[in-house]
């Protein structure tokens, strides 16, 4: 798990790990089943405080992103938690919208960009 802080961020460190946590998550580097890092392991690793790595994971857990269990840590949840589904679906409705709006830019038809949509889905079958 790489986790990139920066100073410069809007967000405090505990969101900017959370965050990124998330993103890792959603893309697939962070496998559902995976058990993260113990929150001193990534205290350390990073080199914030313990307090911050734990209010990083608390929001995670509170999200639906992962469980802890006492004596194994904090384990990624299933894509079939609804939370974690309905961020899934955020961010294909937010895929689907730029490609709207660009399809509209350029006066495409529905039915363009719905079978450009179904020959990529098909290419990724393959």
């Amino acid at each position: 798990m790489k986790i990139l802080l920066s100073n410069q961020s809007e967000l405090p460190i505990y969101a900017q790990i959370k965050e990124q946590i998330k993103e890792q998550i959603l893309n697939g580097q962070i496998k559902e089943g995976e058990i993260l890092p113990s929150i001193r392991q990534l205290a350390k690793e990073i080199g914030v405080s313990v307090i911050t790595t734990t209010r990083a994971y608390n929001d995670l857990e509170t999200e639906g992103f992962i469980a802890t269990m006492r004596g194994k840590g904090s384990i990624v949840l299933s894509v079939e938690n609804n939370f974690l589904r309905e961020q899934y679906l955020k961010r294909i409705e937010s895929g689907l919208m730029t490609a709207i709006e660009t399809a509209k830019v350029i006066h495409m038809s529905e039915q363009e960009l719905l079978t450009i949509c179904s020959q990529l889905w098909k290419e990724k079958e393959t």
